[in-house]
């Protein structure tokens, strides 16, 4: 078997050429993310030209832009941006009429306040509707003019433990969080603003909130990600004056991508109309709602034998835009004309790569030792026999979250040095039922610790890998799983890196952002404890890896953001202090322009070349980067 070429990181880890484009509300233009000034940028088009005749209508040389929204009226288009990573998001509007013009700050804020969300008015495409937290413990929501940028304030929040979701003719519902964890949904009164509490709704088996969450295209009501009296998560709709539940979307044995990579709903901009739900298997699947999307939908899987990601439309909703998710060939995007049938490729992101030559990802299943099952992905090299491999177990951060098909550059980074890379949806992770993320409570270094392992001895029991030869590596929560890794198992791992992860659980949630602590009660008071209780304290300080700093004896690379205002350097610094004054050797990246997670291409090469060595040094692996 031929070995592929190795893929050098400046190949894997620069921006994408093109991504993330979507539809002008008229179908006559589209937008899309491109490189300009050695950052991603928003460009625009006419549909009938090529990126030589696209304009840039954004100029941000210090942070490449990776969320933008079109607005009603042509000459305007909004994105969000931070600085340095430290996340405190603002809102600014370009204008099209004026490209070249700087943007407007339509929030401008106080450091550590930020946007939260955003929402329009059917009836008055010149105005939004920004929530962001001017008062730092509050997030009041703002009518913004897009013109002008004049703010006035809409809706001020008494609860700091709750905020407003607006529907398409401004009503205003109300969720909050109350003491014992359960979130309550009220609609305010039209005149007087009074809320009326209307429905009531689960606990701790919606740890990261009800997602997802929105008011109906009506404005009668809410959407909500439920499990009622099912393990699975459905689609249900709220009826705001009668508190009636229905079900909206359903599939036996499988729950709503909630918290995913992909968007659980795919909506019709316009109107806020859903159009198909996203359920979890194990390539996830899109359940059509609404007729014509059904028709659409067939139709424009016809172009890709991958799973379609994202889709814009146009007012009409007959002109789309689309990208699909696939393991070796990603975000391949597609211009669609439902009325004419007629269809045409865009762009790929990354015409470079040789989709021939990645590693395809395929969904396992096993057991843990408990008995609860669990899923993931195995991505093995291409070109190497698969038996008795250097492997790399890859945990993702959340917990909260799921790891799910498609392309991933770090995988195919470790697939071509030649590590079999296992992917492994542990106890905690969403996507998989009550049952399945509710046994993570309490069990942080515990039985989510060991349905990894478990994932390992699965995969030497299978022949693939060498269980001299296993690494683990992750961000967040994967960093602390990590640390936990080369802490609580130390004759383990071989290798292991700690990318943005958390050493003390103690440390970490009380240097969370203030404004954040309220929204806490489901996740991390409920599945690891309250830092000022002594005894659930104790048991957080049992579950940290730096209390156990001394086993630490497998070759550790730490990397981390400076800015990084969830996982706070210091987290990083008190582990490589330790292992320092100990005389043990630890590698140690920090970025001064990057937060919870690198988005800067130069630093994202500089962060895997050391991964590279790292690897290639303690597993085995091939590597491209000199020594």
């Amino acid at each position: 078997m031929a070995l592929p070429q190795l893929l050098d990181v400046e190949t894997l880890f620069a921006d994408p050429v093109f991504s993330r484009a979507t539809l002008s509300p008229d179908g006559k233009r589209v937008a899309y993310l491109a490189p300009h000034l050695g950052r991603t940028n928003v460009w625009v088009r006419d549909l009938d030209q090529d990126h030589e005749d696209a304009v840039v209508v954004t100029h941000d040389a210090r942070r490449g832009i990776k969320a933008y929204a079109w607005t009603a009226d042509p000459r305007w288009m909004l994105y969000l941006q931070d600085t340095d990573g430290n996340e405190d998001w603002h809102l600014f509007r370009v204008d099209l009429d004026a490209p070249d013009a700087p943007a407007l700050d339509l929030t401008p804020l106080d450091p550590g306040s930020r946007v939260l969300g955003m929402s329009w008015l059917r009836d008055d495409p010149h105005t939004l509707l920004v929530t962001m937290n001017k008062r730092p413990m509050f997030f009041d929501t703002f009518r913004i003019d897009i013109a002008t940028g004049e703010a006035v304030l809409h809706r001020e929040t008494l609860d700091p433990a709750g905020s407003y979701l607006f529907g398409p003719a401004g009503e205003a519902y109300f969720m909050k969080q109350n003491a014992e964890g359960d979130y309550e949904f009220s609609i305010a009164d039209e005149e007087t603003g009074e809320l009326r509490l209307f429905y009531t709704q689960g606990g701790v088996e919606y740890p990261v909130g009800v997602l997802p969450c929105q008011v109906t295209a009506d404005g009668k009501g809410l959407l909500l990600g439920s499990h009622g009296e099912h393990d699975d998560m459905h689609l249900v709709r709220v009826d705001a004056a009668t508190g009636e539940v229905s079900e909206v979307a359903r599939k036996p044995g499988h729950s709503l991508m909630s918290f995913g990579a992909q968007s659980t709903l795919i909506t019709k901009p316009k109107t806020g109309e859903v159009l198909a739900a996203r359920f979890v298997t194990d390539r996830t699947e899109l359940v059509p709602l609404d007729p014509h999307f059904a028709e659409v939908l067939s139709e424009v899987e016809k172009l890709s034998d991958g799973l379609l990601g994202t889709a814009s439309c146009d007012d009409s909703g007959q002109r789309w835009v689309v990208s699909f998710v696939h393991d070796t060939d990603p975000e391949v995007t597609w211009f669609y004309d439902h009325t004419t049938r007629e269809s045409r490729l865009l762009f790929r992101p990354y015409p470079h790569l040789d989709p021939s030559t990645l590693a395809p990802m395929t969904p396992i299943s096993l057991t843990a030792r408990d008995g609860l099952p669990l899923q993931g992905f195995l991505t093995l090299p291409v070109g190497v026999e698969p038996k008795g491999l250097p492997l790399v177990l890859a945990v993702h951060g959340g917990p909260w979250a799921q790891d799910s098909w498609g392309f991933d550059r770090e995988v195919q980074f470790l697939a071509n040095r030649g590590y079999a890379v296992l992917q492994i949806n542990f106890r905690g992770s969403t996507g998989y039922g009550k049952r399945h993320v509710t046994a993570a409570l309490h069990e942080l270094a515990g039985a989510m610790h060991d349905d990894l392992i478990d994932a390992c001895e699965w995969a030497v029991a299978q022949g693939y890998a060498d269980p001299r030869r296993i690494g683990i590596y992750g961000g967040s929560y994967g960093g602390y799983s990590a640390l936990v890794g080369v802490t609580f198992t130390p004759d383990y791992f071989a290798a292991a890196v700690d990318y943005v992860g958390i050493s003390d659980l103690s440390n970490f949630m009380r240097t969370l952002p203030p404004f954040v602590k309220p929204y806490l009660t489901n996740s991390w008071y409920a599945y690891v404890g309250d830092p000022d209780d002594p005894e659930e304290l104790a048991d957080m300080m049992a579950r940290s890896p730096i209390t156990k700093v001394d086993e630490i004896r497998t070759p550790l690379l730490v990397v981390q953001g400076a800015n990084d205002v969830r996982v706070v350097q210091q987290e990083a610094d008190n582990i490589v202090e330790a292992l320092r004054s100990r005389g043990v050797p630890v590698e140690y990246l920090v970025a001064e322009d990057e937060g919870h997670g690198f988005s800067n291409p130069e630093n994202l090469m500089a962060m895997f070349r050391l991964m590279d060595k790292h690897f290639a040094e303690h597993l085995g692996g091939r590597c491209a980067s000199p020594s």
